[in-house]
């Protein structure tokens, strides 16, 4: 069967066409095609602010979505002009209720009222899309855009969690060109999701059966990368420029002496969370402290913050796994979101699991951020678990929307 994803829970828009068979035996590893795969990111348009701004995100995936569908079908093989355009007699009231459900994106609505004039109904036979955590207005976007394409050519819809994504994501691997497996793992197992909005701990048995164990008190660790940036004058995204940084300082042997060494917030605490914003002043007085001095160029300072920040946070997120670890036993780790494309952190956690020996399952770098190739590896597993789809009038945008409450 043929699944369309959307993911537009922040600032990329993204749509994926998957097929698979859905009588695979969950037993053994799940295997599928990816037929198209779409992200257009926003990040140039929000990069003037310092981050993402919720209200042109909205607009940015309302005029972008149709036209990455199209695209996506176009690739699939899917795109089939009808021989004449025409609101057949019969879908007149269905026109009607997408315009309503549009009213707050009606220029979504002009493009997908040409499209359905003017293609037959795509084999698609489910559509998944995320409903949450993200960005509300983002989020709805997505949300109608399913709904739309459901109330039209009467396609069931699968509302997902966008963190799921991110722990199934870990677990996927390429076996051929377009062609790709879930893997098997070992239970129970522990995922690590790292990402700009969050920083959380997750222990489960089973995939879709989630207990939250850990959390971020404050800011999320991809948010403190971009902050400490921001204090660094790096442009935005800040992560990527923060880890530019300090590979060049590791590869040019940089050491960082104590009076120097930044915090490790509540490494040390008894228990499995997260506190970032402290770090994050604590960059501030540093920065401030060794501009004061005079004795080293503004270069060099940001060097010697992006290290040891870097170093600080991969120091922290190795603890607090360790300490999981610990009161868990668990067979499996699984690393998902945004921050697990930074390459020192990639590569200290297959160290670390090297030397705990547990498995440890890691997103190829095209899956750490937002996509949604990831929420539809979600929807195939439910679909393979025949779990019903959801009702349109179910599905909400849902900011806060956590993995413990699917």
């Amino acid at each position: 069967m043929n699944l369309l994803a959307i993911e537009t829970s922040c600032d990329e828009t993204a749509i994926a066409i998957m097929n698979f068979d859905k009588e695979q035996n969950l037993e053994k590893e799940i295997e599928f095609k990816v037929l198209s795969n779409h992200v257009l990111s926003q990040i140039n348009i929000h990069r003037e602010f310092g981050g993402v701004f919720p209200s042109l995100a909205k607009r940015e995936h309302a005029n972008n979505i149709v036209k990455i569908f199209i695209e996506c079908l176009k690739e699939a093989g899917l795109f089939v002009e009808k021989e004449k355009e025409d609101w057949v007699e019969k879908v007149e009231g269905k026109k009607e209720e997408i315009k309503t459900l549009l009213e707050r994106e009606s220029e979504m609505f002009s493009e997908l009222e040409k499209l359905f004039l003017s293609i037959e109904k795509p084999k698609i036979d489910a559509i998944a899309v995320t409903a949450g955590p993200g960005l509300a207005p983002a989020l709805w976007v997505g949300i109608n855009f399913a709904k739309a394409l459901s109330i039209f050519w009467d396609i069931k819809v699968y509302a997902t969690n966008h963190m799921e994504g991110h722990i199934v994501s870990s677990l996927v691997s390429p076996i051929a060109e377009k062609k790709y497996i879930i893997k098997n793992y070992q239970s129970p197992a522990l995922a690590l999701l790292i990402s700009g909005g969050h920083t959380e701990i997750i222990y489960f048995e089973k995939l879709g059966n989630y207990k939250k164990v850990g959390k971020t008190l404050d800011d999320a660790v991809g948010e403190a990368f971009d902050k400490v940036a921001r204090s660094l004058d790096l442009p935005y995204p800040g992560g990527p420029e923060i880890s530019k940084l300090a590979a060049a300082s590791r590869q040019n042997d940089l050491k960082i002496i104590p009076e120097f060494k930044l915090p490790r917030p509540m490494i040390n605490s008894k228990d499995l969370n997260f506190s970032f914003s402290g770090l994050k002043t604590a960059v501030i007085y540093k920065i401030k402290k060794l501009e004061e001095a005079k004795t080293l160029e503004r270069e060099e300072i940001k060097n010697l913050i992006a290290l040891d920040f870097e170093n600080s946070v991969t120091e922290i997120l190795l603890k607090k796994i360790k300490d999981a670890i610990e009161e868990y036993n668990p067979k499996s780790l699984m690393i998902g979101g945004g921050v697990i494309a930074n390459t020192h952190i990639r590569n200290s956690f297959t160290d670390f699991a090297i030397k705990e020996d547990i498995d440890l399952y890691i997103p190829e770098k095209f899956l750490t951020g937002d996509n949604a190739f990831m929420i539809g590896t979600v929807a195939i597993l439910n679909i393979i678990k025949e779990i019903k789809d959801t009702h349109l009038n179910d599905i909400k945008a849902d900011s806060n929307w956590s993995v413990e409450n699917l």
